[in-house]
């Protein structure tokens, strides 16, 4: 635990006392927020291949700080968009390609989680610590990028994965500091999916960008996602059958039940226990014949990295779980699944019936139109 302990002045210079304890206060918030920020998030993403080649990206979103009060989140074709950058000059802008569906946070014109018409699909996830974007240059404003913006960009622009490995060296992602954050610049990193099912992590770190392949189909949090590929090697004798019978001695050793091959299994919510967890379970899936069977497949493994409000320390007093919401994507037939903290119920947007031509701003929508769990009476014949 951290504390902190403030002397008070007594001079004849109180003003200027008092704009210390004033700025004291707001480093003081600014601290204690990012230090919740920190430990309130722990979100988890997989993607999973099914035999008729559909490509399912899905991903929850854990937030313990705050209600993030998400809506769903529309983008027409044509618009043009800007970013900003840390000097507050205009930075990056430009004309969307495509139309995209998703979620935002904070009623702001982001995009936590999204898919374009073309099947790529976004997903932001937290790297604290880790995090470092590349130098900015006041020069180089025209070209630079507040890392909140990189999904729209990302998704207005392109349709795969190829497309992005090529044009990310274009524009620099530069930290900018977010009030909504305490005053940090947003410490994220991004899983990438496109309709043939390749997927990539980008992350900045150590101001460099890295694009890599994700051979495990799997991303969480800090730390950087090649640390996590090595820390695999730890967990190689996992299995899903269970342990054959051993003697010591000459006692004869039996598993008492089924699972004994994961037994071992890390089960908390620390970023490196779920990348393995997720690793696990993603990697051990039955055959998926379809896009339903692999949304579904997804649904049941995220079920895993559900955190019960209580779970993990939050500071949060209005939310009932810090699994605010879960997602899923099919890339192929671009149906757009989710459930919320407050309702259980799958729902599905087809962006096939959305018509990203009509007007020329972002528009949105709740969640939830209620919130509360819906539930289905059953009568007995």
């Amino acid at each position: 635990m951290i504390t902190y302990s403030v002397k008070s002045k007594i001079s004849q210079r109180g003003a200027v006392d008092m704009i210390s304890f004033s700025t004291f206060v707001l480093i003081f918030t600014a601290a204690l927020l990012l230090l919740f920020t920190q430990r309130a998030n722990a979100c988890t993403a997989i993607t999973l291949n099914a035999e008729d080649g559909t490509a399912v990206q899905a991903r929850t979103q854990e937030w313990g700080a705050f209600d993030l009060d998400s809506d769903l989140m529309v983008t027409p074709r044509g618009i043009t968009i800007q970013s900003n950058t840390p000097d507050n000059k205009p930075g990056l802008k430009w004309k969307g390609k495509y139309g995209v569906l998703g979620i935002n946070g904070i009623h702001m014109p982001i995009y936590i989680d999204g898919m374009n018409e073309k099947g790529l699909t976004v997903s932001v996830l937290y790297l604290p610590g880790m995090a470092e974007f590349e130098p900015y240059n006041p020069a180089h404003a025209h070209k630079s990028i507040n890392p909140i913006d990189v999904p729209m960009w990302l998704l207005t622009n392109f349709a795969t994965t190829d497309e992005v490995r090529t044009k990310l060296p274009s524009v620099r992602v530069v930290g900018v500091l977010q009030k909504e954050l305490g005053g940090i610049a947003a410490p994220v990193h991004w899983l990438v999916t496109d309709k043939e099912g390749n997927t990539i992590v980008i992350e900045y770190t150590d101001k460099k960008m890295h694009i890599y392949d994700d051979p495990v189909g799997v991303l969480t949090n800090s730390p950087d996602f090649q640390w996590h590929l090595v820390n695999l090697r730890n967990y190689v004798g996992l299995q899903p059958q269970s342990r054959n019978p051993e003697k010591i001695g000459k006692l004869e050793v039996a598993p008492l039940g089924v699972g004994s091959g994961l037994i071992g299994l890390p089960g908390d919510f620390t970023p490196v226990s779920r990348f393995i967890r997720a690793t696990a379970l993603r990697n051990t899936v039955r055959p998926l014949h379809s896009g339903d069977d692999a949304v579904q497949e997804a649904f049941r493994i995220l079920n895993s990295f559900d955190i019960p409000l209580g779970a993990v320390d939050s500071p949060a007093k209005d939310i009932i779980g810090s699994t605010q919401w879960t997602t899923a994507t099919d890339t192929n037939a671009l149906l757009y699944y989710y459930r919320t903290q407050y309702n259980h119920r799958i729902r599905i947007v087809d962006l096939n019936k959305i018509d990203f031509t009509k007007g020329n701003k972002i528009r949105t929508q709740p969640l939830d139109q209620q919130r509360k769990q819906d539930y289905q009476t059953v009568n007995i014949q």
